[in-house]
């Protein structure tokens, strides 16, 4: 038999020797955690790395694909739109952005061009490599590369519209009396001083509410129902191709931040745009010489026509859409809080912008970035 003092000793050596076997398991189980940790977090640095890398890279190739040597830009111009003026900002910066600009003068300053000339003008710019990157700009209709089977990369296009009414009332007064850009140049309807309130009161042609309908066939395209005032397919396509096939619309009212944007989404054409337009000798190259403005009367009369009704929704539309794009590109400047300001080197290290509500604004950058990215 066993004394008891004996067992006692026995099952104290047990339970000792079973806390110390457990102190050193639990030690190096908290070891294998500790390093499991370590490695995970360098695991996670090296991918961050890598995505931060690759995150790089795609806005490097962002880049590299909209403004590479071969960029081309259409700026199919709607005539009295302050076109001149955006087009007189591409031709300065032509030089120090080194890239052409060319004017695509069409027949009578007819707006549409047979299947052989838009086949002929795609196959021309596409393969003057002498003359890449470019924009091309000129008063015709949009056209459509992929119907006439060029669909590898499509040139960018561009464009800017106005209200309806500011926008004919321009040409009605810039046909009679000409502008400050070639002031010796005698217009067709020179010498004709009926003003655009007694035209409306004869009934005339020259302020036909037909005469509206320029903006809708120009984004519309070359479809023979584009040209049809009032047609509402002409409204919808001409929707459609401004949404899904023109990179930016912007409107006249808006010009400046028009060019802003222009400047932040392509780079390699409009870098120093913004500073040309505000400080620039050829930002505002084009003002008509005498325009009076038309009575309620007569803009009651002209916006009771359905084809007034159209120009104006497809404005709206356009206007929208620019809208909802500038929201997109960029942060107001006193919308950040003080400390992000201060804090942020990003902030300050960005270009601002002066926007037409009178606020200071920066580019918004890129705003997705990758996580959980398996395998590792």
């Amino acid at each position: 038999m066993i004394p008891q003092f004996k067992k006692n000793k026995i099952l104290l050596f047990f339970i000792c020797s079973c806390a110390f076997l457990t102190v050193i398991l639990v030690h190096e189980i908290s070891k294998r955690d500790n390093a499991l940790a370590k490695l995970e977090y360098q695991l996670s640095l090296i991918q961050h790395g890598n995505i931060r890398r690759h995150l790089e890279a795609t806005n490097d190739q962002y880049q590299d694909y909209f403004n590479n040597e071969d960029t081309l830009v259409i700026y199919n111009r709607v005539p009295k739109t302050g076109s001149t003026s955006f087009a007189g900002i591409a031709y300065e910066l032509c030089y120090t952005n080194k890239y052409h600009v060319l004017h695509v003068n069409t027949t009578k300053n007819v707006h549409t061009l047979s299947i052989s000339d838009q086949m002929r003008l795609i196959q021309n710019i596409t393969e003057w490599s002498e003359k890449k990157p470019a924009i091309y700009h000129g008063h015709f209709y949009y056209i459509d590369f992929s119907k006439l089977g060029y669909n590898d990369r499509r040139p960018v296009f561009i464009n800017i519209i106005r209200k309806p009414l500011d926008r004919l009332l321009s040409y009605y007064y810039f046909v009679r009396y000409g502008d400050n850009f070639r002031p010796y140049l005698k217009r067709r309807k020179m010498g004709n001083q009926m003003t655009f309130d007694e035209c409306v009161a004869k009934n005339h042609k020259d302020c036909d509410p037909v005469n509206l309908w320029l903006q809708i066939p120009f984004f519309c395209g070359h479809s023979y129902r584009c040209r049809q005032p009032g047609s509402r397919w002409a409204l919808e396509q001409a929707k459609f191709n401004l949404v899904n096939n023109y990179l930016l619309v912007g409107v006249t009212e808006e010009l400046g931040d028009f060019i802003a944007m222009m400047e932040v989404i392509l780079p390699r054409f409009f870098k120093g745009a913004m500073d040309l337009y505000l400080n620039g000798e050829k930002s505002h190259l084009r003002q008509t010489n005498k325009k009076e403005q038309p009575s309620e009367d007569s803009v009651a009369k002209i916006q009771e026509s359905t084809i007034w009704k159209m120009e104006h929704e497809f404005y709206e539309f356009a206007l929208e859409q620019f809208h909802f794009q500038k929201r997109l590109t960029f942060q107001a400047i006193d919308d950040l809080d003080t400390e992000s300001v201060r804090l942020s080197s990003d902030v300050h290290s960005k270009q601002t912008y002066m926007l037409s509500d009178g606020r200071l604004y920066i580019s918004k950058g890129s705003q997705f970035h990758y996580e959980k990215v398996r395998p590792h």
